[in-house]
């Protein structure tokens, strides 16, 4: 002990260090992708390969208390969500057949960042055979093979998405992480520059790696969004405190430019700070009294298209995800950064249906 003492801070710190250390060594793919057997692909025609769908109760029913949802099998706009990682095993790939992982998935992602959107729009979400985390944060021709393949199955869910809900239906296209990631390959390749453009509403998709710039090149019909009811745009942000530092479990950027960031409070892409009490509220569906919390977090778009918060009051968050919270990184938001701008997302993205249906009607 250094002077007989060591803080709680330190032990805490010192434990997420060796945890981070001990997460990269048991995720990480043992041989080579070409070597492994992938697990079986998902069919979406098939139901139970799906987190959500809007013909039965799931985890994208769920909403804050007193904030009321719309029947999923009335509702005349639909959302594609992607989910983020879950999968903590071993292989490039994981299973959408094991229990366990789809209860994490369906509760650590379905269930509090789809629901959003549940107050404008019917939820699909798919399963999909995730690339391990190794994939983004230590890139490699295996890791690329890896994320290919879940790319495969979210393309093609949504092509079964695009079955389902029938032609001319508008849609949101949402995800976080790895699921923005692949959202994103899913908006240059299936949406932008067809016939999917017309009817997209909104594409949001924080804690991804798209740039400005890329965007422009790859999908110059859908622009970032300039106003808070602009419809056939992207949003996207990744949340930092001003102190982060970034680490080995930072996801790895192939492009330097800046990221997009779309304020999640003003829902403009400028460099205006907007203050915590502008926040409509912050949603953790997970915890026992899932309320708003208004006025939790501030949101101002650095230059380089990190989204700065400097004002942050109390997360709730449980001894596991605090300590998730200090693997990830001091003051590194990307956990939670969709519950931060919950209620903010959901009436931005109700006002953006309602400007998509309102240009129709003119």
């Amino acid at each position: 002990m250094l002077g007989g003492l060591v803080t709680a801070t330190t032990l805490l710190t010192l434990t997420a260090l060796n945890l981070r250390g001990l997460i990269i060594r048991t995720t990480a793919p043992e041989g080579s992708f070409d070597g492994a057997i992938p697990p079986e692909p998902p069919d979406y025609a098939d139901p139970k390969h799906w987190s959500a769908l809007p013909e039965r109760e799931d985890a994208g029913d769920a909403a804050p208390i007193g904030v009321p949802s719309v029947n999923q099998q009335t509702a005349a706009v639909d959302v594609f969500y992607v989910h983020p990682t879950s999968y903590l095993g071993s292989g490039w790939n994981g299973p959408t057949t094991d229990a366990k992982l789809n209860q994490d998935t369906d509760w650590l992602s379905t269930n509090i960042q789809a629901t959003a959107f549940n107050g404008c729009c019917a939820v699909y979400a798919p399963r999909y055979r995730q690339a391990s985390g190794q994939s983004f944060y230590a890139p490699s021709a295996d890791g690329d093979q890896a994320i290919n393949l879940a790319y495969d199955d979210v393309r093609r869910a949504f092509a079964e998405f695009n079955q389902r809900r029938g032609p001319g239906r508008p849609f949101v296209l949402a995800g976080h992480s790895q699921g923005a990631m692949l959202a994103e390959r899913l908006l240059i390749e299936e949406i932008s520059g067809g016939p999917l453009a017309s009817q997209l509403v909104v594409a949001v998709l924080p804690g991804g790696r798209m740039t400005v710039a890329g965007l422009a090149e790859a999908a110059p019909d859908v622009p970032v969004c300039a106003e808070p009811t602009q419809t056939g745009c992207v949003v996207a942000w990744n949340t930092r405190g001003p102190g982060f530092v970034e680490n080995d479990l930072s996801v790895h950027r192939f492009d330097p430019r800046p990221l997009v960031c779309v304020n999640p409070i003003t829902w403009r892409a400028d460099l205006e700070r907007a203050d915590a009490e502008l926040n409509p509220g912050a949603v953790f569906l997970e915890h026992p009294d899932p309320r708003p919390l208004p006025g939790l977090a501030s949101a101002q778009c650095r230059a380089d298209g990190v989204l700065v918060v400097d004002e942050l009051g109390e997360v709730p968050r449980d001894g596991m995800s605090r300590l998730l919270d200090r693997v990830l990184g001091p003051e590194n938001y990307h956990a939670f950064e969709v519950q931060l701008y919950f209620m903010s997302l959901r009436e931005n993205t109700n006002g953006r249906v309602e400007a998509w249906w309102g240009a129709r009607a003119e």
